[in-house]
């Protein structure tokens, strides 16, 4: 393994250990807001950072030439996807929630097809389809969950938010070809102050000081997240790095028995492995297209 594979894949490790934070302190606020005003503060709290972050890059002069229709609709798929997964781990434990949206990644290359124009071996829609039968393991109910109601609300908003995570996920790979990393993080965490802001305004709910130091962390989490992932794909090859990102679930597992003393059920378990393994095996498979292109490029 070269250096710079090793240097993603370590910074791909902290990018999932941050966010994985970011998702407990998110956790815990949601017990205390409406999931609007949350969005609204993962935005606000972020841009003072963002704002530095563009001024030390020197970046400023890239941010305002972007495409905005695609800018427009990150910004409210990010709204929706945020909420939708802060009402999700509401409920549920993030390990539960964390195996439910890991079908992100199957969503993303089913859309590639109509999007951008890519063409999905028959191998990989059988993965797809495998990973659906996952998530419909991971989320059956059982008779406790029916009547708590956390199948039906906690679960389903976590899949929403998968689904908007993949759009916005293929939406910024279109504007990525024209617009700077720096444009798509600011024009995200503006989105989500000013439009998250101005929806949860009317039932916005006073901030108790007792919670600053988690409003702090919300923005620290989320920012150095960001930087880490962006770190991590900008120099390793992204079919090694990616299959990482599944450390969030022993993460989730972690911060789940530590602060909550909450484990998943058996069948959790289950449809976390078909929903990775579906994962890991289009990434293998990726890898091997990519090199097999590489060898017939240069014999």
């Amino acid at each position: 393994m070269n250096s710079s594979n090793l240097r993603s894949i370590v910074a791909m490790l902290i990018a999932v250990g941050f966010f994985a934070l970011m998702d407990a302190v998110l956790k815990t606020l949601a017990a205390r807001y409406p999931v609007l005003q949350i969005a609204a503060l993962r935005g606000l709290t972020a841009l003072p950072l963002v704002f530095l972050y563009i001024s030390w890059r020197g970046a400023w002069h890239t941010v305002l030439r972007v495409r905005w229709p695609l800018h427009v609709l990150r910004g409210v798929l990010g709204i929706v996807m945020l909420t939708l997964f802060t009402l999700g781990v509401r409920t549920l434990p993030l390990s539960a929630a964390y195996t439910l949206f890991f079908i992100s990644p199957l969503l993303i290359t089913a859309l590639s097809v109509p999007v951008l124009k890519e063409r999905v071996p028959a191998a990989h829609w059988w993965a797809i389809g495998a990973g659906f039968i996952g998530v419909l393991i991971a989320l059956r109910p059982s008779g406790e969950d029916l009547q708590a109601g956390l199948v039906t609300v906690g679960g389903l908003a976590v899949l929403g938010a998968a689904l908007c995570y993949a759009v916005a996920a293929v939406t910024g790979r279109l504007a990525s070809r024209t617009d700077s990393s720096e444009a798509l993080i600011l024009t995200m965490m503006v989105a989500m102050a000013l439009g998250a802001g101005a929806l949860a305004l009317p039932n916005w709910q006073p901030i108790a000081r007792a919670d600053l130091p988690l409003l702090l962390a919300l923005a620290i989490t989320g920012f150095c997240g960001q930087l880490a992932i962006t770190e991590a794909f900008r120099h390793g090859q992204a079919s090694i790095v990616a299959p990482f990102e599944y450390s969030a679930l022993a993460w989730g597992l972690g911060l789940d028995w530590l602060i909550w003393q909450a484990l998943p059920s058996s069948h959790t378990w289950l449809g976390a492995a078909i929903v990775i393994g579906s994962g890991l095996y289009l990434i293998r498979r990726e890898k091997r297209i990519t090199e097999v292109h590489a060898s017939a490029e240069h014999p």
